[in-house]
């Protein structure tokens, strides 16, 4: 309750004075070689509001790979995101502020504002330090492991605030577009956290010395990411749990086309625990869709997958003929608020059972938006579901997708949604014969 109140006084009032639209930058208002720029108030509020008054600075996979293989440089890191991280932290924290009282009350939301205060507030020790300083690019790596660790348990842990919420007050269409609008941005940033936290600690923290396949890698990222093998491992291990569950599971049937180089196995600069978590994801769907559809028959259909790489798009199709969804249930599969499983444990949430929190599809489908993919569902009911996974073939556009806290998103928060002004249909047809002409 005290950190609610704590963050939630300034972004009552709305937007600072100087918050516009359109917002410089860090790495354009922050840069210089101290570390010092125009000081933020004292207290967690006023270091909140200063440091959400810049947008974020999204990077491309190109960015990223340039620099960890080529200008490999600890102190460029640190300097870059001793003031990168305060303003992705900021600006979702502004929004944390904005949620309903009652979700802000939940100990899984005061847990999870706990700990991006804590890591703030960490961050900032670094603010006016030098970057010559060897011991402080040490403790400064120190920082980022403790602060990735500490962040390990976000998203179930907001996930069990919302389930808090919802069992004690209910949800009503408004709250429920909120929480919506809210959680996509929220896990989209801890998504773009959490890779900087990554690239950072793996090229400089001393444990990127691995297998010959993970020292191909420049931090997370495979310059030449065999999609196929990916697929083949998230494939694999989603029939284990099948098999575990249903003592069967359906065969996999693959086709691969690589239009750009014709007869060269598809690779891209990827992350592949990104593209792993969304074939994993779709796999244990499609299995527990097929085996569910056809327990009586005893005979399962394969799932078929089709990779293509063309100039632009990888597209990654996953079919199966598990009964499909009907129409008006598809937006449900990517809602929060909206789950058919049984309530997990927060304490078993890192076990992969075949039904969790109901999480996996929105939090895939953010996977694959974060560096501008996308994630679609097509369903035929009765029949089955493709899904289809789009990544951007060209590291240079890679690009990640950011959200940024500005008037734009104050106003989701805090205007009224209107009714709809499109007419809704009535369960049954009205009886036209009550009706007397004029």
């Amino acid at each position: 309750m005290r950190l609610a109140r704590l963050l939630r006084g300034a972004a009552s009032a709305g937007p600072s004075p100087g918050l516009r639209d359109a917002r410089p930058s860090v790495s354009r208002s922050l840069t210089s070689d101290s570390g010092s720029g125009p000081a933020p108030e004292r207290g967690v509020p006023g270091q909140v509001d200063f440091y959400a008054r810049f947008s974020p600075s999204p990077l491309s996979m190109k960015q990223f790979l340039d620099f960890g293989s080529v200008n490999a440089c600890e102190k460029t890191s640190f300097m870059f995101l001793r003031q990168e991280l305060p303003v992705r932290l900021a600006n979702i924290m502004k929004e944390i502020s904005l949620l309903p009282d009652n979700l802000l009350r939940t100990p899984s939301v005061q847990l999870v504002q706990s700990w991006y205060i804590q890591s703030l507030q960490e961050l900032l020790d670094f603010k006016d330090k030098s970057a010559e300083d060897a011991k402080t690019i040490y403790d400064f790596t120190d920082t980022v492991i403790r602060i990735r660790n500490r962040h390990n348990d976000v998203i179930p842990t907001m996930a069990q605030g919302v389930i808090e919420y919802k069992e004690s007050f209910g949800v009503d269409p408004v709250t429920s577009q909120n929480v919506q609008y809210f959680l996509d941005r929220f896990y989209m940033s801890r998504i773009s956290i959490r890779m900087l936290l990554n690239q950072h600690s793996l090229l400089f923290g001393g444990k990127g010395k691995g297998s010959l396949s993970h020292r191909k890698h420049i931090g997370s990222i495979n310059p030449n990411c065999n999609v196929v093998e990916v697929i083949k491992d998230g494939y694999e291990n989603a029939r284990r749990l099948c098999d575990l569950y249903y003592i069967n599971s359906p065969e996999l049937e693959l086709e691969e086309l690589n239009a750009k180089s014709p007869g060269q196995p598809i690779q891209v600069v990827y992350v592949p625990s990104h593209l792993y978590h969304m074939v994993f994801e779709l796999f244990k769907n499609a299995m527990r869709a097929t085996m569910e559809h056809h327990a009586d028959k005893g005979v399962y259909p394969p799932i078929q997958v089709h990779v293509t790489l063309g100039n632009e798009d990888l597209t990654v199709k996953m079919s199966d003929r598990g009964g499909g969804v009907p129409l008006r249930k598809i937006d449900r599969l990517f809602n929060y608020m909206y789950s058919t499983a049984p309530r997990p444990r927060v304490e078993t949430s890192r076990a992969v059972p075949l039904a969790g929190f109901g999480y996996g599809l929105p939090i895939s489908r953010l996977y694959a938006q974060y560096f501008q993919g996308d994630l679609k569902l097509y369903s035929l009911e009765g029949y089955g579901t493709d899904a289809v996974i789009y990544i951007k073939a060209l590291s240079t556009e890679s690009i990640e997708r950011l959200p940024v806290y500005n008037k734009a998103a104050w106003k989701h928060y805090n205007t009224n949604h209107e009714a709809d002004d499109w007419c809704v249909p009535s369960r049954e047809p009205k009886d036209m014969t009550t009706f007397r002409s004029a």
